[in-house]
């Protein structure tokens, strides 16, 4: 069992890397003198060291890292370590082929970049294991060091002889018999019959890419690959005699990956957060943003760490947008007030050269304290301190948004109704906008999480489901709560076989409805939702269908709205039926944004969820953290005027103005007992 992780205040800091400024001794201490002004307290090191720890094959140097560690601990300042599987010394590759990556085309890679391993090597594994093992003798007990951090933003897949033999053993333990895989992969279609695992090979342009059940399976295989080798690293920290706590920092919406399987390996969850600023209207892009933060957090429904954000613009976007003052310190706090504990950046001090040479950083290549985002980071450091009492503080979330990542990689091969985009990520952030702008805290949870917590559960485009995952729907809604299923749900199980006798699969008696078609249209169509006379949630407005129109069939559900146009004139758009102790609600078109904030405001008041005030502006962002005896409410202005926002009595002010007036940009954070 691993150890909590010590602090009782945010994590200020990031990522540091003393191995580019060895020969420069000045440097680093004046480093440390910086880090002071600027409130860090934190910094992250070793990721990418590995050329340096171990220069040649076993022959290890440490003391450079161990003396960073004790002057910076001298001065207060804490390090998360870092295990350097994110990049290979090429000494290694050099010696070791079988240690680099091959591609779905079969061609083996050359040295170069990062994350261009095999996590299949036996050789890889080896010296993984005796490093990271040495880091954990030599650190793991050190006062100084707070927690592992694992690799570097894990990511892509390797198609070499041993990742195929590891993936026909994983398929042999999944379906036991070649007969029992070739029904469930629907392996007839085509004549793509297999006659023995040893037939199968992975997913290529060169080969087989007409087996939906077998792309899906090989990225399950990839994220189970990963994972495996996340225990691996973790097994030789503990070998190593460390008990500290570990984490791997994961990445926006990334799709290589199902972060879900991370859950039980992680101590705690932490990401890397890029957002693109002033591209879009601020209070859009902050939406994107606290979705990804909720995501996050709900991995482990617990406090997350913000493992790295950019203190100005990066290096590797089309355009590289600076942030306008203001910006950086609201999105910081942004990432707080979605229950992160701490706000950690990529880089502390710019690399001189090489691929993030100019990548933002606290302390640029100028090397002052005297800049802009200096004094930004320095505001950062010390708002965080102020609202030191909020660390730890937890979320709770009434409500909750389905978004599944088996889900998406099903949906995106599935051949149908729409190949150019089926908007399933879109469908998702509308349906969580609309809920967060009433300032509901929101969950965004995968088909493995308990329900049971939830008065409100939205499953947009829900086209798979595991087994036994309806009744697991209908149970919650039985029980009380209220689900928001959409069209193209329940379509097909999780080797994406299609189910017969009807969809939404398990749910048809539930919701009330049997869907028959479903009309994709092209872009530059559209259809319309008009609603029922006396409809018991009082919808008055007539919403816009795009995309994708479901056709349904109804049996003994209240029709809500109806479409307008076409020759499915007149078929439901939104149904509803009460079930058992709860609602179970039916969207059969993409609705345009405006449906959403008006319809889940609605359903989600009639299942009690009450919002945290009385009234939010537009472009108004309001969340809660709470711990034993307080609550803490977060206020934040990402719009482009001033913003009255009035708060019951008997909050006080902890952070930011005590007027009621919020100006562009500005944050208020009060808080009261429970």
């Amino acid at each position: 069992m691993a150890e909590q992780i010590r602090y009782d205040h945010y994590l200020h800091g990031g990522d540091y890397n003393p191995e580019q400024w060895l020969d420069r001794p000045d440097i680093l201490k004046k480093d440390i003198e910086y880090f002071k002004k600027a409130h860090i307290n934190t910094v992250s090191m070793g990721m990418f060291s590995w050329a340096v720890l171990e220069p040649e094959e076993g022959r290890y140097n440490f003391d450079w890292l161990e003396e960073v560690i004790d002057n910076l601990y001298k001065e207060g300042i804490y390090t998360i370590l870092s295990t350097p599987s994110g990049a290979r010394p090429k000494w290694m590759a050099d010696k070791y082929e079988e240690v680099l990556r091959m591609d779905p085309d079969r061609t083996r890679r050359f040295f170069g970049g990062r994350h261009n391993h095999c996590y299949t090597s036996p050789v890889y594994r080896e010296k993984v294991y005796n490093i990271n093992k040495k880091l954990s003798e030599r650190f793991g007990k050190h006062p100084a060091v707070l927690l592992w951090h694992i690799s570097n933003e894990y990511g892509g897949e390797c198609h070499c002889p041993l990742c195929q033999e590891k993936f026909r053993e994983w398929l042999k333990e999944k379906y036991g018999t070649i007969e029992n895989l070739n029904s469930r992969w629907c392996t007839t279609f085509w004549s793509h019959t297999y006659n023995s695992f040893d037939q199968i090979e992975s997913p290529s342009p060169k080969g087989e890419n007409a087996l939906h059940a077998l792309t899906l399976d090989w990225k399950r295989f990839v994220t189970d690959r990963t994972v495996d080798f996340m225990k691996y690293e973790i097994s030789a920290i503990r070998a190593g005699g460390s008990e500290l706590p570990a984490t791997a920092n994961l990445m926006y919406d990334y799709n290589g990956l199902d972060y879900k399987k991370f859950k039980d390996v992680m101590d705690i969850a932490s990401w890397d957060n890029y957002p693109s600023w002033h591209k879009k209207d601020n209070y859009t892009t902050a939406l994107d943003g606290a979705m990804q933060h909720d995501l996050m957090r709900s991995i482990k429904k617990a406090p997350f760490l913000l493992m790295e954000s950019c203190p100005s613009a990066t290096n590797w976007k089309p355009v590289n947008k600076l942030k306008k003052p203001g910006i950086h310190l609201a999105a910081s706090l942004q990432a707080v007030a979605h229950g992160s504990d701490s706000v950690l950046y990529f880089q502390l001090r710019q690399s001189q050269g090489a691929s993030e040479k100019f990548h933002g950083a606290v302390i640029d290549h100028y090397g002052g304290d005297d800049t802009r985002i200096f004094r930004e980071v320095t505001e950062v450091g010390e708002a965080l301190e102020q609202i030191r009492e909020t660390a730890g503080s937890v979320t709770k979330s009434p409500v909750a948004v389905l978004y599944d990542r088996e889900n998406d990689w099903a949906l995106k091969d599935a051949q149908g109704p729409r190949n150019e985009d089926m908007h399933y990520q879109e469908n998702v952030q509308k349906q969580y906008r609309a809920l967060r702008r009433k300032g509901y805290n929101t969950d965004i949870i995968n088909m493995e999480h308990d329900l049971s917590r939830y008065r409100l559960l939205t499953a947009p485009m829900a086209y798979m489901f595991y087994h036994g995952y309806a009744e697991k729907l209908r149970t919650f809604a039985k029980n009380g709560g209220t689900l928001v299923l959409s069209y193209w749900s329940g379509i097909v199980d999780e080797t994406d076989k299609c189910y017969l006798e009807g969809t939404p699969h398990g749910l048809m008696e539930a919701a009330g409805i049997r869907t028959e078609e479903i009309d994709a249209l092209y872009d530059w169509e559209e259809n319309v939702g008009v609603p029922e006379t006396g409809n018991h949630l009082r919808l008055t407005e007539s919403y816009t269908c795009k995309n994708l129109c479901e056709l349904a069939k109804v049996s003994d559900a209240e029709v809500l709205l109806r479409y307008g146009r076409d020759f499915y004139q007149g078929y439901p758009v939104l149904t509803h039926k009460k079930y058992g102790k709860g609602h179970v609600y039916y969207v059969a078109a993409d609705m345009e944004a405006s449906f959403y904030e008006d319809f889940l405001g609605r359903a989600a008041e009639e299942a009690g969820v009450k919002m945290p005030i009385t009234f939010i502006p537009e472009c108004i962002s309001v969340t809660t953290r709470e711990n034993e005896d307080t609550e803490y409410l977060f206020i934040q202005n990402f719009g482009e005027k001033t913003e009255t926002v009035s708060v019951p009595g008997d909050y006080e002010v902890l952070y930011g103005s005590a007027d009621e007036n919020m100006a562009p940009l500005a944050t208020r954070i009060l808080k009261r007992k429970k």
